[in-house]
C-alpha cells in the first residue's frame, strides 16, 4: 500500500534570537539606570525669597539664643573660676596652719626627746596614726593643758584643710563642666551663622533685591505701629497731666513741682543709659562682646545701664526677671523690652515707640521700632 503524504505544513524554524533579548534587555536596564541616577541628581525646587527670609531670621534667633547660653556658660566659668582660685589660695593658708601646728607639736616632742624621756606628746608626734592615738582618753588626761590646745589645733587645721581640699577638687570638677558648656555653645553659635550666611550666598542678584524690599516693608510697617504707640503714649500723657493740673487745683496747689524724687531720679537714671546707648550707635554687633568696642543685644544693655550706676545681669534671661514688669503701652526711656518667646533677644527703650540695640551679625547697633520682632514683655530695671 503506498505511503500517502503527509498535508500538515511543515513547522517553520523559528532562529534564535536571545541576543536581541540581551541586547534589550541591557538597553532597558541602562535607561532605568539612567532615570534613577536623574531622578535623585534632580534638585527640588528652589526656596522662594520669603521662605529664605523666614529660615535666616530663625537661624539668627536660633543664633541669638546660643549666644544667650554662651554668655551664660562664660559668665558661670568666670565665676566659677574666681571661686576655684579662692579656694585654692584657702587651701595653701590652711596648709601654712597646719604645719604651724605641726611645728608646735614638734617643739614639745623634740624637748621631750632631749630630756630623755619620750612622753605621751612625743608618741602622738611619732606615731604612724597620731589622730587615733589623740582620740584616747588617758593620752589627752596626762598632757598639760598648753600641749592639749596644739594637738587641738592641729585636728582642727587638718580636718579644716581636708575639707576646703575637696572642695576645691569639686569646683574644678564644676568649672571643667562650665567650661564644656561654654565650648558647645560658641559651636551652635558659629554653626547657626553658617547656615544663614551659606544661605544668603546663595540668593542671585535679583532676589537679594526682592528681599531687600521685604525687609523695607517689613521695616516700614514696624515704624507704622511705633508711631501709633507714640500717638497713643502722647495722648496718655496729655490726659493725666490734665488730671494731675485738676486736682492741684482743686487742693488749692499750683500744679508744678508734683514729681518725687525717686521719679526725678528714675529720670535722670534713664537719661544716662540713653545717652550711652546713642553713643554706641554704629558700632559692630560680635555675639558674646560687651563693649567697648562691640556688643551683642544684652551686652548693650547691661553696659548702658552700668554708666548708669545700675549693675544688671549679663543675659537676657536674667535682666528679665529685674526691676518692675511694665506694659508696652507704659513704656518710658530707658526700659528694657524683650523679643521671641525664649526671650533671646533685648533693646532698650528710646521713646516713641522706637528703641536701640544690637540686631544681629553682620548689623551696627542701631534705632529701630519695637515691633520689629514679636514683643516678649518689658521691665524698667530702676
Amino acid at each position: 500500500m503506498p505511503v500517502l503524504a503527509s498535508h500538515r505544513k511543515p513547522r517553520a524554524r523559528v532562529r534564535a534570537t536571545a541576543p536581541a533579548v540581551g541586547l534589550t534587555t541591557a538597553a532597558l536596564a541602562s535607561v532605568t539606570l539612567l532615570s534613577a541616577q536623574s531622578a535623585v541628581a534632580a534638585p527640588g525646587p528652589k526656596p522662594g525669597v520669603e521662605d529664605v527670609q523666614k529660615k535666616v531670621d530663625d537661624l539668627y534667633r536660633q543664633a541669638g539664643t546660643a549666644t544667650q547660653r554662651y554668655n551664660q556658660a562664660k559668665e558661670a566659668s568666670a565665676a566659677q573660676r574666681a571661686k576655684v582660685d579662692a579656694l585654692l589660695d584657702d587651701v595653701a593658708q590652711r596648709a601654712d596652719k597646719l604645719n604651724d601646728a605641726r611645728r608646735t607639736l614638734g617643739t614639745y616632742a623634740a624637748a621631750q626627746y632631749r630630756s630623755g624621756s619620750l612622753t605621751p606628746t612625743a608618741t602622738f608626734f611619732l606615731a604612724d596614726d597620731p589622730q587615733s592615738y589623740v582620740d584616747q582618753s588617758q593620752l589627752m588626761g596626762r598632757m598639760t593643758s598648753r600641749q592639749q590646745k596644739a594637738v587641738t589645733d592641729f585636728r582642727t587645721q587638718q580636718a579644716r584643710a581636708a575639707k576646703k581640699r575637696a572642695e576645691a577638687v569639686r569646683s574644678l570638677e564644676t568649672l571643667t563642666t562650665t567650661q564644656a558648656t561654654l565650648r558647645t555653645s560658641k559651636q551652635n553659635v558659629q554653626k547657626k551663622l553658617g547656615e544663614a550666611r551659606t544661605l544668603l550666598s546663595k540668593l542671585t542678584a535679583e532676589e537679594k533685591a526682592r528681599l531687600a524690599e521685604i525687609e523695607r516693608k517689613k521695616e516700614a510697617e514696624a515704624r507704622r505701629k511705633a508711631r501709633e504707640l507714640a500717638k497713643r503714649q502722647a495722648a496718655a500723657k496729655t490726659e493725666a497731666d490734665r488730671k494731675a493740673g485738676e486736682a492741684a487745683k482743686g487742693s488749692g496747689g499750683t500744679g508744678t513741682g508734683t514729681g518725687t524724687g525717686s521719679d526725678s531720679g528714675a529720670t535722670t537714671k534713664a537719661g544716662q543709659v540713653l545717652a550711652f546707648a546713642r553713643a554706641q550707635l554704629g558700632k559692630p554687633y560680635v555675639w558674646g562682646a560687651a563693649g567697648p568696642a562691640s556688643y551683642d543685644c544684652s551686652g548693650l544693655t547691661q553696659a548702658a545701664w552700668k554708666s548708669a550706676g545700675v549693675n544688671i545681669p549679663r543675659t537676657t534671661w536674667d535682666q528679665v526677671k529685674i526691676g518692675t514688669r511694665v506694659a508696652t503701652a507704659d513704656l518710658r526711656p530707658g526700659d528694657l523690652v524683650f523679643f521671641y518667646d525664649d526671650i533671646s533677644h533685648v533693646g532698650i527703650y528710646k521713646g516713641d515707640g522706637m528703641m536701640i540695640h544690637a540686631p544681629k551679625p553682620g548689623a551696627n547697633v542701631r534705632e529701630e521700632s519695637i515691633y520689629s520682632m514679636p514683643i516678649y514683655g518689658s521691665v524698667r530695671p530702676a
